[in-house]
């Protein structure tokens, strides 16, 4: 067996991950697994409450977590954080842009320029403004890995009949690929790896509840016979199963990779 394969490849002890929106869902999901692997897990939301509940989950099942209460969309919120973590943990070898919001559908001649703006905040420029706060702490220590939250609807276009997915939501997540991509390119000399998570229908987590909106049982079922027919595994995905996904990318068994969006969708952009 080569030398280069151990039982420790998926090891992150000794390791400090920043994961945003941990509060619930999906962030919840990425800061309980890095927790399981070994990192040392800064749980960061605007909802306090459940966010410290994340860190507590943590900690009882024997991993280190903290919560600190953060608004991606605000710049000197996040500077703040990341000042606070340089000063508590002293770095981030691992940072996970999971935050974010959805407006509810609207086609693009009726969506409102506040709705456009305020997911925007979030889910891009907040993207951008937690990398620009945590890149300095990684470029101190030549070293880290960036896994930006994506999804199918910044890689394809979702039919409109679908009452999930608005233009906002898609541009958005479509310019959270691309800086993926520039941010792997620029930080790539310096051992800093940048890689993005598209996944497809997760259901169960806050953001596709608000995605789907006040659904009738009956407007539900048909909802989910339509994606489990249009998805070649024929199911939606579970929010639990993109777990591994993202300790992959954030142990050293991902070291050579940088720069991809991978799709976590049960073969929806497949077809």
């Amino acid at each position: 067996m080569s030398d280069a394969i151990t039982n420790t490849l998926f090891d992150l002890s000794g390791k400090t991950a920043l994961v945003t929106g941990a509060a619930s869902g999906l962030g919840r999901v990425f800061a309980e697994a890095l927790g399981v692997y070994g990192a040392a897990v800064v749980c960061a939301d605007v909802d306090s409450a459940a966010n410290e509940q994340t860190a507590a989950r943590i900690t009882a099942a024997g991993g280190t977590a903290r919560a600190v209460r953060m608004d991606v969309a605000d710049a000197a919120d996040v500077e703040r954080t990341a000042a606070d973590i340089r000063a508590t943990e002293g770095c981030v070898d691992v940072l996970v842009n999971n935050a974010g919001i959805a407006t509810g559908k609207e086609l693009i001649h009726e969506m409102s320029v506040e709705n456009w703006d305020r997911l925007m905040a979030v889910n891009l420029r907040g993207v951008f403004l937690c990398m620009r706060a945590i890149l300095p702490l990684m470029l101190e220590r030549a070293r880290g890995s960036i896994v930006n939250i994506a999804s199918i609807a910044g890689l394809v276009g979702v039919d409109p009949t679908i009452p999930a997915v608005a233009s906002n939501y898609s541009a958005a997540k479509g310019g959270v690929i691309g800086l993926t991509r520039e941010a792997a390119a620029e930080y790539g000399p310096h051992n800093i790896r940048v890689n993005a998570i598209a996944p497809g229908w997760h259901l169960g987590t806050n953001l596709g509840r608000d995605e789907i909106g006040e659904a009738t049982p009956e407007m539900m079922e048909a909802f989910l016979n339509r994606l489990h027919g249009d998805t070649p595994l024929r199911r939606t995905g579970q929010p639990e199963e993109l777990a591994g996904l993202v300790v992959y990318l954030a142990s050293d068994a991902s070291a050579f990779l940088t720069g991809q969006v991978i799709a976590h969708d049960g073969g929806w952009t497949a077809q």
